[in-house]
Parts: C-alpha cells; structure tokens; sequence
C-alpha cells in the first residue's frame, strides 16, 4: 500500500531539513561559493539525482538557506521586541539589537550567507525580499510607532547639519511610505545610518576586525545601541532591565548598566 499523503509530505520535510542541514555544515566548513548538491546526497547517502526533486539546482538550495536565516534573525528581534512594553521605546530599540547581535554570533555562518560577500554566480530571487526586510521592519515600526504617538525626542545636533538633498528627500519618502510614514524625513536617514552601524559592528566582531583592538564587544554594542537610539530621537528606556538576548543567547556578552539613581536620561550617558 503506497504511503498516504499525510505521510508522504511529513517525509518530504523531514528529508528537506535534512538536506539543508547538511548544506548549513559546509558552509561552516567550506564557504557558501563551495556549495555543491552532489557533495550534499554524498554525505546523506542519497542517489546524486534525487536531490534535485527537492532542490533543482544549488541556487534553489542557497535561497532556501537565505530564506531561513533571515526569517530566524527576524524572528529573533521580532520576539525580542514583543516581551517589552509597548511604550517603552528605548527598551524596544535595545532588545532588538541585542537579539540580533545574539542570534548572529550563534549563527556566524548564516550571517555571513545573507549579510557577507555575495556568492559569486548567485542573484537572489523576489522569494528573499519578504524574509529580508522582516528584521528591518520590526525596527521601522517600531520608530514609526513612537513618531506616530508624539514620543521621539529632537535629535541632536539636527540644527548644526546642512539640509537633506533633493535626491536624498526622494528615496527617504520612498522608504518611509515602506515601512514608517509617519517618521520626519530627518528620522527616517537617521534609522538607516543607525541600521547599518548596528551591522558593521557586528561584522566588525564576527569576520575578527576588532581582534587586539576591543576584546569586550559587548559593552560598546551596548553603547552603540544607546548612541544610535540618541540620534534617532528614541526615548531612553524606562529601566534598564536584562534581556532575554542578554540572559539567554548562548555568547551574548553579560553586561548590565546601573540605574540605582533613577535618571532616565543618564542611561544615554554611561
């Protein structure tokens, strides 16, 4: 009697993890460019022709990875943000990027896979932009959230700075009717230096940039945090309280900041 389908397709996704797990040990051993579906059916045991019932090519493979790993770091800050109060907006901000810097350093080789060097020969297909923009979303709303509640903060130095280009006014309108329309042009630049300084850093410490430089990474992750919050206009936290990121990731740095005075405003200025 030929399985059922029930069972049929609880088959199929079990050998697909199996799949992909595999593919997921050599790029930690050899690189996402040395991929190969053959060398993946080798070390299952699999005849070299049915992988490709499942994945018909290695770019089929790759995307199925870069699927994975965004969707996992945008459930990370996804989850991280959810456990914080809702008008708590400096929490928010810090608890998300604590829990990305924790899930990239247990997962340096998928940061690596969607945030590193591009492989060379692979173009990444529409199925990759949802995934990808889920991390920068939770971010996005959440700033879209406090600028919609009157709750950002003037950011410093905004009157020291020339005006934004014309150029530059398009594409931030562009992003902002993405993902917070309710964000002054000014906040909506100021987010995207604030993304990608939170990225660099951590490619700064996972590719060894910071080696005999800055040994304890994560207190200046920490700061980065509470800098770029400032420049955005987000209001400091309410407390200062261990994250899940903090307490659980599994090399998270263990670094609290003293609050016993109380002050909100000396949390920017540790």
């Amino acid at each position: 009697m030929p399985p059922s389908t029930g069972l049929r397709a609880r088959l199929r996704a079990e050998l697909t993890s199996e799949i992909k797990d595999e593919a997921r040990r050599q790029l930690a051993a050899e690189g996402a460019p040395a991929l190969s579906l053959r060398a993946v059916t080798r070390e299952l045991g699999m005849a070299s022709s049915a992988i490709y019932r499942y994945f018909p090519s290695r770019d089929d493979l790759l995307t199925a990875l870069i699927v994975d790993a965004y969707d996992a770091v945008g459930e990370a800050a996804e989850a991280a943000d959810a456990v914080c109060r809702r008008d708590d907006y400096g929490a928010r901000w810090r608890a998300m990027g604590l829990a990305v810097r924790a899930w990239s350093l247990a997962n340096p080789h998928e940061y690596a896979l969607v945030y590193g060097s591009p492989v060379p020969g692979y173009r990444a297909p529409e199925a990759t932009i949802g995934p990808a923009s889920r991390v920068t979303l939770v971010m996005a709303r959440m700033i879209d959230e406090a600028a919609r509640n009157g709750a950002l903060l003037e950011p410093i130095g905004d009157a020291d700075l020339p005006p934004l280009d014309v150029e530059v006014l398009v594409e931030t309108r562009r992003l902002a009717d993405l993902a917070f329309p309710h964000a002054p042009d000014e906040v909506v630049v100021r987010s995207v230096i604030a993304w990608t300084q939170l990225f660099g850093m951590i490619s700064f410490e996972l590719f060894g940039h910071f080696h005999q430089v800055i040994e304890q990474v994560g207190p200046v992750a920490e700061r980065t945090l509470l800098e770029t919050g400032r420049l955005i206009g987000i209001p400091p936290p309410h407390q200062v309280a261990p994250t899940s990121a903090d307490m659980h990731g599994p090399v998270a740095d263990r670094h609290e900041v003293d609050t016993a005075d109380g002050t909100d405003e000396d949390f920017y200025l540790i």
